[in-house]
């Protein structure tokens, strides 16, 4: 059976350096990994992936190409959609565009060097709009790549905001998807949300424990209410993290904004079913998969480990071994992900 993983990242070079400054100046309260970190070399003793050492993720994020290949070999995966890793949307709009373009072009020389083994996700300048439109549109028409994937929000707002309506259009007549990734809270919301606890344990609460997940399904939740499906009805998304916790509120948000209030053209969750697909990213647990499965179906999930923030080590006996026809695990293995992407 044929492996499509699609939350697979990588680094660039030049986006990382430019934005480091940022970061360091303006989001203190990035953890302080220190000596606790889980050492990402050590066999997962749950058989499930696990948190690579933030030293060793980098490393591996920054190669495209023989090693990564040999971690895919080990592992039975056999294509990996790739996507950037930063935050280029917090800086200067030329500066923005340039490296943005410059990683697109990269990440498409990888995938035509190995055409069945990679595939990629463009990186874009969200902070203009109508630049990213036309980035987006040549990274589809020129250079092969097949949506765009967002770690974030694009500035100080979200997507739903009508400056990203150029952009969102862009998306919908191109006809390739969104992944909605999350990212870094605001500092707004992590003083009162996520402090008051010692230094690290905040700063795993407020990212990559509850909060960036929290602020990724607001995204999707916002487009949602804000009608950005029915005024794209081509426009797909892709959620990860079994859907940033957003599915298993579905229904609750439907019941309490009924299209009586919210004014849209569907139900709530009729339009997310439609418009939405889930991944895991690493979160190997049979629970998440039979109910993600039962509220999406089998047509609406991918597959995706997070590589490398997350190991390997799981990733195909997971899907073997999920209580599924053999029709239904290949959809979420690889079928969906080739009629989605075009692979």
């Amino acid at each position: 059976m044929k492996l499509i993983c699609v939350e697979e990242h990588v680094l660039d070079p030049a986006i990382g350096a430019a934005t480091q400054g940022f970061v360091r100046t303006e989001a203190p309260y990035l953890p302080d990994w220190g000596s606790r970190v889980i050492d990402g070399r050590q066999a997962s003793p749950t058989g499930r992936p696990h948190v690579i050492a933030p030293s060793e993720s980098a490393r591996k994020a920054l190669d495209m190409g023989e090693a990564r290949l040999a971690d895919m070999d080990a592992a039975g995966i056999d294509m990996q959609v790739l996507s950037y890793g930063g935050f280029p949307q917090l800086l200067p709009d030329a500066q923005a565009i340039d490296l943005n373009r410059r990683a697109n072009d990269r990440l498409a020389s990888t995938a035509r060097a190995h055409p069945t083994r990679f595939a990629g996700f463009a990186t874009l300048p969200w902070q203009a709009p109508e630049a990213a439109a036309r980035e987006l549109a040549r990274a589809v028409n020129e250079l092969g790549l097949k949506g765009a994937l967002i770690n974030g929000r694009p500035g100080e707002t979200f997507l739903d905001d009508p400056r990203y309506a150029p952009l969102l259009e862009a998306f919908d007549a191109l006809n390739v998807p969104l992944y909605v990734h999350p990212g870094l809270p605001l500092r707004a919301v992590q003083a009162p949300y996520y402090g008051g606890f010692e230094r690290e344990l905040g700063a795993r609460l407020s990212m990559f424990a509850w909060g960036w997940h929290n602020e990724a399904g607001i995204q999707v939740v916002r487009m949602l209410l804000a009608g950005v499906f029915d005024r794209y009805p081509r426009l797909q998304v892709i959620s990860g993290h079994w859907g940033e916790m957003v599915p298993f509120f579905l229904q609750r948000l439907e019941d309490a904004i009924p299209q009586e209030a919210s004014g849209l053209m569907r139900p709530i969750v009729q339009t997310y079913r439609e418009h939405v697909f889930v991944s895991p990213s690493g979160m190997l647990t049979l629970p998440h998969f039979q109910f993600i499965h039962a509220v999406m179906g089998p047509e609406r999930i991918l597959y995706s480990i997070d590589y490398p923030y997350q190991s390997l080590d799981g990733a195909r006996a997971f899907i073997e071994r999920l209580p599924l026809d053999d029709v239904d695990k290949a959809l979420i293995a690889h079928g969906n992900a080739e009629r989605l992407l075009g692979l």
